[in-house]
């Protein structure tokens, strides 16, 4: 786990700047040349974490006004988020010079310097007054004194930072672990990262791993299958079980977590973006994962992190040339390669993003995670007989089904039951419920379905009111309640619940129409024809039937029901 957030918050970089600034005018009052049209398009770009576009943005108003300190800053940030650290060094350098450093021009000088392997200029900054942040500045000073080889004066610089601040410990002890395995000392580094050595250590998944591979090394094999027990899921991912395999046949495990003092440093990285997720300041952990990614760019968890992190900033084509730095040789390039096909789909480019899983399933024929995903995305694109298939694949690769199995039947049962092959997805959904008989979508989908073809009405209300009580803020569930009383003929009850619906909801065509038709069976024609305009102002809609609502504008629900009924 990793060290308190309250801890990271107290110690990150606190440089970043929200809000674009003023532009600078010229003595006559006039905007320079060339800066207008920057400054607001990087004003748009800030606002909408469009990274390149901020950089390019600020950069052309630099060359405008080469003055100004916050255009060269967040310029300066901009290259950094999105992976372009060449320019980033160089608006950084710039700072330095002006005298004008921040804590985010400090780290990416301090990260270049680990890049060139110059770890006297490392240890300099501190004298020379540039700080980074304590966590960074402690440890960068203990992997530069290490790079320059001295082993003993980088584990002073650790401990001093521990008695100086002891709050840094669980983290300072991890890096201690690292820099002590790196040297051969596995047995000193496995007896810290136990925790009973010389105090609570806060470890990642990379960090158990990490572990693993020490106490292999070491031949305490047990122990290590003890810990990957414990601290893993079944099954789990293809990097831990490629470990458990070795330590199942008692093979030590290469400890390739860091090979350098430089790697060192990119675990330092890594590890405070990853600690820095959730805070609000949203760009923090990306700067970190790109410094890690600037120093390592084969550190696969920081590939996976970085991109997951400019996924959700909606930064997508960035996220997907994250993701291409993964090592197609690397256990987790499969991660990486479902990452680069969401941030594909995301990105709006469809056909891309499927025909990328169809090839990574032709590689990955054995794997029931990629057909799974290829099944979510051909189900999204209303591709319900290839996502049935592609569920298919999935289950039949699956050994036993299980509890944790359920999201895959219920997704294949969806696409079965979309393509009218209701007598394949009743059953499915029955067994998902035996796997988990309270789960509202579930009870919902399969409740709704029930409704809509007038089959064990009072079974299907029972599933509905079970589902509302389980998510009642859902306007779809509640929707299905209110629809199972209109074809009960319960219509008062139905009222309400339908206008809570719709409150939810407000702006989903198929929930107003349905509230019309229980406006119009409770006699309230006017408010119905409200909310049938409404529903086709909201259209179009996969399940909605435009010219169905239009008669039913025009001559009642009744009789374009009829008419209806008639025609098919």
């Amino acid at each position: 786990m990793f060290f308190s957030g309250r801890l990271v918050k107290a110690f990150a970089v606190a440089a970043l700047l929200p809000f674009a600034p003023a532009a600078q005018t010229a003595d006559d009052g006039r905007i320079p040349q060339g800066l207008a049209g920057a400054f607001l398009t990087g004003r748009v770009a800030v606002a909408t974490d469009d990274f390149l576009q901020m950089a390019e943005s600020y950069d052309r108003a630099l060359r405008a006004d080469p003055e100004n300190e916050t255009f060269r800053e967040l310029a300066m940030q901009g290259w950094l988020l999105s992976g372009e650290f060449e320019p980033a060094v160089r608006l950084a350098a710039e700072a330095a010079l002006a005298g004008q450093l921040t804590q985010v021009g400090a780290l990416i000088l301090q990260a270049d310097a680990f890049r060139r392997g110059a770890y006297d200029v490392v240890t300099g900054f501190l004298e020379d007054g540039q700080r980074t942040g304590p966590l960074t500045d402690a440890m960068g000073v203990a992997w530069a004194v290490l790079g320059k080889g001295s082993m003993s004066d980088a584990l002073d610089a650790i401990d001093r930072a521990i008695d100086e601040r002891p709050e840094l410990a669980p983290f300072a002890l991890y890096q201690k672990a690292l820099s002590l395995a790196l040297v051969g000392d596995m047995e000193r580094a496995a007896g810290i990262l136990s925790g009973e050595g010389e105090g609570p250590v806060s470890l990642s998944r990379r960090g158990v791993l990490a572990h693993m591979a020490i106490l292999s090394q070491l031949g305490q094999f047990e122990e290590a299958r003890e810990l990957a027990a414990t601290m893993f899921a079944s099954p789990p991912e293809d990097d831990v079980a490629e470990v458990i395999n070795a330590l199942e046949a008692e093979e030590p495990v290469p400890f390739t977590t860091i090979a350098s003092a430089s790697d060192g440093m990119a675990e330092v990285y890594f590890t405070l973006s990853g600690a820095l997720i959730g805070e609000r300041s949203d760009w923090l952990p990306i700067i970190y994962g790109q410094l890690a990614l600037s120093l390592r760019p084969d550190h696969a968890d920081a590939i996976l992190l970085t991109g997951q992190l400019l996924e959700r900033a909606g930064q997508y084509e960035l996220a997907d040339q994250i993701y291409l730095l993964m090592p197609e040789d690397n256990p987790q390039y499969l991660g990486a390669e479902l990452g680069r096909a969401n941030a594909l789909y995301q990105s709006g480019q469809v056909d891309e993003a499927i025909g990328s899983l169809i090839a990574l399933s032709e590689v990955r024929p054995d794997s029931v995670l990629v057909f799974s995903s290829l099944g979510d995305l051909l189900r999204r694109e209303e591709r319900y007989a290839e996502a049935a298939d592609a569920y298919t694949r999935a289950i039949d690769m699956i050994d036993e089904i299980e509890e944790r199995h359920w999201v895959l039947l219920y997704t294949r049962a969806i696409a079965l039951e979309r393509i009218g092959e209701w007598d394949r997805a009743e059953p499915e959904f029955r067994r998902v419920l035996e796997f988990v008989p309270d789960e509202p979508q579930v009870l919902n989908y399969l409740g709704y379905s029930l409704v809509e073809q007038r089959r064990n009405l009072e079974e299907a209300l029972d599933m509905i009111e079970r589902a509302v009580d389980g998510d009642p803020e859902s306007g779809y569930i509640v929707d299905s309640l209110g629809w199972a009383y209109y074809r009960l003929g319960r219509y008062e009850e139905a009222v309400p619940v339908m206008e809570r619906a719709v409150e939810l909801l407000p702006e989903d065509p198929i929930l107003n129409d349905h509230l019309g038709d229980v406006y119009y069976a409770v006699g309230r024609h006017r408010e119905a024809r409200f909310q049938w305009r409404r529903a086709l102002s909201f259209a179009p809609h996969p399940d909605l039937d435009l010219d169905l609502v239009r008669r039913k504008l025009e001559v009642g629900k009744d009789a374009a029901l009829k008419e209806h009924e008639g025609a098919e």
